[in-house]
């Protein structure tokens, strides 16, 4: 979750770790830190945002060529100075970052202040700055090496000495890649962070070691044999990560999906699916889709998507639970890891469970490159471009959409015919969002009569379930609303105890299958004096009549209709956000990418 940048070069250092610092603030943080290697350690840092910081302890005016900074989002410990990154030693000669949890901190600790060692924050990172004090002799990456050896957990870590030129960096479990531009060497959780100077990148795999020096990278493992990584380019450019004229990243986002879409499509949809999967799932006898958040809310969708196009049985898990409940996975299943970033922690733990049990494995991710990406046996990657704001738009419609190609390939596999009329409406589907997108005053305008509401209830049947739970979900996240989904047969087994005058209910309501259910469940809110937000099929009118307000969207078959339906939501979560004056992009308490369990 936390943010690692650094740098060795020519140029000083200090505004181009500030600079990758800024950029990996969608990331979620409460503290920042720096530190500058001048023949001194020069170590500033302090809990609040970057530029409370900066201003307060003077960042960017620091001096030297090579340096490390870092953002923290707290795990261990509470937000504060003492508890901020960087790390040091005793001596004060070492400095570390680190994103991750080390597992047997309370082990180590006890090791260390039994051999004299201080400890002055409550973080397990500060365990790695003097268990490599504890091993270091004149050579840094050796004594990385050596103490790595020690740890059980996951890390992403860049660690310097005052007394050499050099960054050493490894990682497990938690992102970190190097960039190379000349003599000049990068290093960050994020390509974000520097793709601004460089669109080289190398990837570090687990237990890998990496070693800048100026105009030099070396990567070891931890047994200290030397790698040979290829340099990777990145394919998006700086200009895709900046607003662009939006007052925030995700009302840029939802406005991007007509274009994120047709990246997710093109190239692969055309009178046959063409998708870089091996012919071995034609054998698959189930398919077990896996996720977090939003990603497990495309995931559902994906069931009835699955079932219903491919035929194939489908179920739906928690990457969270579904290591720790023994799972029964074999080689007949095709298990789905669904990701944006790529490195969500407990996604990519599933995957190594489902491998080690020998099931096929695919990842649907948005980050090329990135860890899940990279393990899985087969992959779709969904090409929505970079997603900074923490709250996920256009990453869950593509991975919907993705999620369609992969049931309409599993039917061709296993000897069906891809359906022209689905083919042909998935094409539409970009245009149809322009014309939701078209409705935005509409939604702002009802924004802002519910803002004032503490609690909200979303509502919907079948396929658009799922899409309740998003819409809810979208809300909470960066409004502080409590919001719930249900599926609007489950009303009245509880919530509509709850439905009163004060508590607005959204509808998803297109015409299709479940309609009239939908309607009898209207008419019980409205009996209540609920008030109703309704998502409708364009053309019904005869809605009016239950809802007090009415958002009209494309007509659509079923199988599509949540592509649509989920933009009016994301609009509706984002205007009462922003009326209520929260920062959109960093709501309180969340991460974009969620590295730790």
């Amino acid at each position: 979750m936390c943010g690692i940048v650094g740098y060795i070069g020519k140029r000083e250092a200090a505004p181009i770790l500030l600079s990758g610092l800024k950029r990996l603030e969608y990331r979620g943080y409460d503290s920042a830190g720096m530190v500058i290697v001048n023949g001194s350690l020069q170590l500033m840092k302090d809990k609040g945002r970057i530029e409370d910081v900066d201003s307060a302890h003077g960042l960017r005016d620091m001096k030297g060529k090579m340096g490390i900074a870092h953002t923290r989002w707290a795990t261990h410990g509470e937000p504060s100075t003492e508890n901020a990154h960087p790390h040091v030693d005793c001596t004060g000669d070492i400095a570390i970052v680190h994103n991750g949890i080390i597992e047997n901190y309370n082990t180590l600790k006890e090791l260390l202040e039994s051999e004299g060692h201080e400890m002055k924050s409550g973080t397990d990172s500060e365990i790695l700055a003097h268990l490599i004090e504890k091993f270091y002799c004149d050579d840094l990456a050796a004594a990385v090496r050596k103490s790595l050896l020690q740890v059980q957990g996951t890390y992403g870590i860049a660690v310097v000495h005052r007394k050499e030129s050099k960054i050493v960096v490894a990682r497990n479990g938690s992102p970190l890649i190097v960039g190379v531009k000349g003599d000049e060497m990068f290093t960050a959780s994020d390509a974000s962070a520097i793709l601004e100077h460089t669109k080289k990148m190398i990837y570090l795999d687990d237990k890998e070691m990496g070693i800048l020096e100026k105009g030099k990278v070396t990567i070891k493992n931890l047994r200290d044999e030397k790698v040979n990584k290829c340099h990777e380019e990145i394919g998006w450019d700086l200009e895709q990560i900046e607003k662009g004229g939006y007052k925030h990243f995700m009302l840029k986002e939802i406005f991007e999906q007509p274009d994120s879409l047709k990246n997710t499509m093109r190239g692969r949809l055309g009178k046959n699916v063409k998708l870089s999967i091996n012919g071995s799932v034609e054998n698959c006898r189930r398919v077990i889709l896996v996720a977090c958040g939003t990603s497990w809310h495309s995931a559902l969708i994906g069931r009835y998507l699955i079932e219903g196009i491919a035929k194939v049985p489908t179920e739906v898990d928690y990457a969270s639970e579904f290591r720790y409940r023994d799972p029964l996975v074999s080689k007949d299943d095709l298990v789905v890891f669904i990701s944006q970033s790529g490195e969500t922690a407990d996604t990519l733990a599933a995957l190594k469970e489902a491998k080690k049990r020998g099931a096929k494995t695919l990842g649907i991710v948005n980050v090329v490159g990135s860890t899940i990406a990279r393990e899985a046996e087969m992959g779709i990657y969904t090409h929505a471009g970079p997603e900074i704001g923490v709250a996920s738009t256009k990453a869950f419609t593509s991975q919907l959409v993705a999620l369609v190609l992969l049931a309409m390939d599993l039917k061709v596999k296993k000897g069906g015919k891809i359906d022209e009329k689905l083919a042909r409406e998935l094409n539409r589907i970009p245009e149809k969002i322009d014309a939701v997108l078209e409705e935005e005053r509409k939604v702002k305008a009802i924004a802002r009569k519910v803002a004032g509401h503490p609690n909200f209830l979303y509502l919907g049947r079948g396929i658009n379930y799922p899409v309740a739970l998003e819409g809810a979900l979208k809300l909470k996240e960066i409004s502080y609303i409590h919001a719930e989904g249900y599926p609007a047969a489950e009303m009245k087994h509880g919530p509509i105890a709850l439905i009163d005058e004060n508590m607005p209910v959204v509808f998803i309501a297109n015409r299709g299958r479940g309609y009239e259910k939908i309607i009898s469940n209207m008419e019980e809110v409205k009996a209540r004096q609920g008030k109703i937000i309704a998502i409708a099929t364009e053309g019904d009118e005869e809605i009016k009549r239950l809802a007090d307000w009415v958002i009209h969207v494309p007509r659509t078959i079923d199988d599509l209709t949540p592509l649509i339906n989920v933009i009016p939501l994301q609009l509706l979560a984002y205007y009462v956000a922003d009326m209520k004056c929260y920062d959109v992009d960093k709501p309180r308490n969340l991460a974009k990418s969620v590295t730790v369990e």
